[in-house]
């Protein structure tokens, strides 16, 4: 690789940092950037699921204040999480490159879907939220919280809306609370990913490297630009990028 396409990938990084930022989604922009300077499907999604990884945590970090007084869910929740994202890892890694190349632009179209359908999903969520106390350690949270963790070291894509809306649905808790519950169950799923991928995955350190810290510049410094747009107008802009990146991948 050139130093071109070490700034494009920054670029990109730093773009799905922001978006990460105020309204998710960031990885249908830095994914097919991996892609387009080369790099096959499955090695790009396992790179930019290595260099997205410290925006989660430092998601979490920002949401301290509202993760206080969670400490007993987060340790039962870390369970399924872990479990998930080593058997979504796996999936991944012993799905054969032509398999993942074929279903790629459907993940693609899942997750610009996910995001289309947030405040119909929120909406949902705010009608259906639960008043039990006790909802936290009961079976359909964590086969629910399981399942989104395989999914989320598999793509990932989408994750926090779907991981929120499960939270939303089965737990009685302000949205705050658990919008700071789903950025850390999202940073321990990706964190579980990633020493996954570490030991077992083809992972391109470099880029992953300089994407990393690219997207956390984004989420830092980006923010501001990007909350000019709303959030849903913003939306709008990244699920039609996406829709025309799986259009590509599919005639192509």
């Amino acid at each position: 690789m050139d130093v071109a396409e070490y700034a494009f990938l920054a670029a990109a990084a730093f773009v799905a940092g922001a978006i990460n930022a105020v309204a998710g989604g960031g990885s249908l922009v830095s994914f097919p950037a991996l892609v387009a300077v080369g790099y096959t499907a499955k090695v790009s999604n396992i790179t930019n699921t290595v260099a997205l990884w410290p925006g989660y945590v430092g998601g979490s970090i920002g949401y301290a204040a509202q993760l206080s007084g969670q400490r007993r869910r987060v340790l039962v929740m870390s369970a399924p999480s872990i479990l998930g994202a080593i058997v979504g890892s796996a999936i991944l890694l012993y799905t054969p490159a032509s398999s993942f190349e074929a279903i790629v632009p459907f993940l693609i179209l899942f997750a610009a879907a996910v995001m289309a359908l947030q405040s119909r999903i929120s909406a949902f969520v705010a009608r259906h939220r639960p008043e039990r106390a006790d909802a936290d350690l009961n079976v359909e949270v964590m086969a629910a919280i399981f399942i989104l963790a395989i999914y989320g070291a598999y793509f990932g894509a989408g994750l926090g809306i779907l991981t929120l809306a499960v939270l939303g649905i089965l737990l009685p808790d302000d949205l705050h609370r658990s919008n700071a519950l789903k950025g850390l169950l999202s940073a321990i799923i990706n964190a579980a990913a990633v020493v996954y991928f570490a030991f077992f995955g083809p992972v391109e350190w470099v880029p992953a490297a300089v994407m990393a810290v690219a997207a956390l510049a984004g989420g830092y410094y980006g923010v501001g630009a990007a909350r000019k747009l709303s959030p849903k107008y913003l939306r709008m802009v990244v699920i039609a990028y996406a829709v025309v990146v799986a259009v590509v991948y599919l005639v192509r």
